[in-house]
């Protein structure tokens, strides 16, 4: 029997989904208002996640855990030496030294973190070694390689060739600004949703090329680079680790889908967030790039940066699709 509670409930939630407004086209394309859950799916930033979610799709698609596919899936541009971003291969600091940042969620609101994290080069499954086998949530620095090291994980020289020269280059002026779309591209994100209807993500980076030793940016942060709440959604962030940091950006845009915004919605509200900011402070908003991707519990999905030139790959049982981003400044 429906008692007077429930009657309420269910008239207010009738009377939002009167008020929301009706998608767009291209909201529908990014996988908005979907009647069935759309599961397994997992999400990337940038276009090596093409590649990243192919390997996250070989577990998602055999009902593999989602923990297992994100892991798996950032592993690969982790360990790929062209790859300058992130990972063996990534840019150093400004002493040339290759310092790793990474974290990983699972649906129970598991965490685990490394910071500051030299000559390992697999960050990410440090993180989640942090997170099953420490009281633990975050490592950094010396702490995190003795903990890697102790875990069997093989210390290695992450400064490429190509790497170094570049370091030596720069080494001539020491001028440090980084350019939006190419320092600042800089992280693989992934969240995923598996066939059971869970949630996890994954954020590994090589963090800003030539930054302060020391500096450590959004991705290993829980609430900023990544956020998963297994009953409502996940979300993911690149880009300008201070920005995102600035506003916990992935736990609000995780609160915000709560809140009934869309994935797409709640990117986009996230992203002005930090645009405002950008501007109250007097600041250069074209200095910068931030760029959210969200995924719900229904497989509906959503992306928006503040500069164009953001990209992000889709898998799922439709295939892997590489998607460019809405963006604030065109």
């Amino acid at each position: 029997m429906t008692n007077r509670r429930n009657f309420i409930k269910t008239a207010a939630l009738g009377s939002v989904a009167l008020t929301l407004p009706s998608f767009t086209t291209k909201e529908k394309a990014m996988g908005s208002n979907l009647q069935q859950p759309n599961k397994p799916i997992v999400l990337s930033t940038w276009n090596f996640g093409v590649k990243a979610n192919g390997a996250a799709w070989e577990i998602l698609k055999n009902n593999g855990r989602a923990l297992d596919a994100v892991e798996a899936g950032v592993k690969i541009p982790e360990g790929d030496p062209t790859e300058r971003s992130v990972g063996y291969g990534g840019r150093p600091d400004r002493d040339g030294r290759v310092t790793l940042d990474a974290c990983i969620m699972d649906e129970q609101a598991n965490i685990g973190s490394v910071a500051c994290l030299e000559f390992i080069k697999h960050p990410i499954s440090v993180a989640r070694a942090v997170m099953e086998k420490t009281p633990h949530v975050m490592l950094v620095g010396d702490g995190a390689l003795q903990f890697a090291l102790a875990q069997g994980f093989p210390k290695e020289n992450l400064l490429v060739e190509e790497s170094e020269k570049e370091w030596k280059e720069w080494l001539k002026t020491s001028n440090y600004k980084p350019i939006a779309n190419i320092e600042n591209h800089d992280t693989i994100g992934m969240i995923a949703l598996d066939s059971a209807g869970n949630l996890s993500g994954a954020c590994t980076t090589s963090g800003m090329a030539f930054k302060m030793h020391g500096r450590v940016g959004d991705s290993p942060i829980i609430g900023a680079g990544l956020y998963v709440d297994n009953e409502i959604g996940a979300a993911t962030a690149t880009g300008h680790g201070e920005e995102v940091i600035r506003i916990a950006g992935c736990h609000l845009v995780v609160e915000l889908m709560r809140q009934g915004k869309s994935p797409q919605q709640a990117c986009e509200e996230a992203v002005m967030r930090i645009v405002k900011l950008t501007q109250n402070r007097n600041k250069n908003l074209k200095d910068i790039q931030v760029g959210f991707i969200a995924l719900d519990k229904q497989g509906n999905y959503g992306a928006y940066c503040i500069q164009s030139g953001f990209n992000f790959a889709v898998n799922d049982n439709s295939g892997n699709h590489l998607i460019d981003s809405n963006s604030y400044l065109k």
